[in-house]
């Protein structure tokens, strides 16, 4: 696998789609890198990921291989699990790349203690000027390592999604709104926007 580098203009655009530098930016933009080397980049919907978590790389993901949620061929499987499929409609290539599972992306336990009270609201100004070093070195690790220390390249799971469907709306029969007729729900001769549905709808 030939991993081309990306200039220090584009990660900077990266970082400015995304609103923060991060390790999680960091991991997106090397699977980004994985599935550009191994599937190419979509300029439309020829290209499909999946990503089975919702967290910060998917945001490298969506700006550097083209495929976004907008155009339907990037979707959302929030497992809470950083692995990330990739398909190719002509020829039906794929791939799966999988964090590995050996801590390495988490950093050391004093990392975590700062992040930990950083979430919390808890962190002193030392600290953060501390945990703010430690994050941006753990980037630049992220993004110089080696793929293989980070990452598995596997076969997919699943078979390429279809196309996004395009479809008409409907009306929603409580608050009036129009709902993409797939997306809506249809009980005893009414459609219903799925809010609706859950809120006026009695479990059984």
């Amino acid at each position: 696998m030939k991993i081309q580098p990306l200039s220090s203009e584009t990660i900077e655009n990266v970082i400015h789609f995304h609103g923060h530098w991060c390790p999680g930016l960091a991991l997106g933009i090397r699977v980004a890198q994985i599935a550009l080397a191994e599937i190419g980049h979509s300029s439309d919907e020829e290209i499909v990921a999946i990503c089975e978590t919702d967290m910060c790389g998917v945001d490298a993901i969506q700006f550097l291989t083209g495929c976004t949620l907008g155009k339907g061929n990037l979707i959302i499987r929030p497992y809470g699990k950083m692995a990330f499929s990739f398909y190719r409609r002509k020829d039906g290539k794929s791939i799966r790349v999988v964090l590995k599972n050996n801590g390495k992306a988490s950093g050391d336990i004093y990392y975590r203690e700062l992040q930990e009270k950083m979430n919390s609201g808890t962190i002193t100004e030392k600290e953060r000027e501390t945990f703010a070093k430690l994050r941006f070195d753990r980037c630049h690790s992220v993004l110089n390592a080696p793929i293989e220390e980070f990452f598995i390249v596997e076969e997919t799971r699943e078979t390429v999604p279809p196309h996004a469907p395009m479809t008409g709306s409907v009306k929603c029969c409580q608050c009036g709104e129009g709902v993409m007729e797939t997306k809506s729900r249809f009980f005893k001769g009414e459609f219903y926007c799925l809010p609706c549905f859950e809120k006026f709808i009695p479990r059984p």
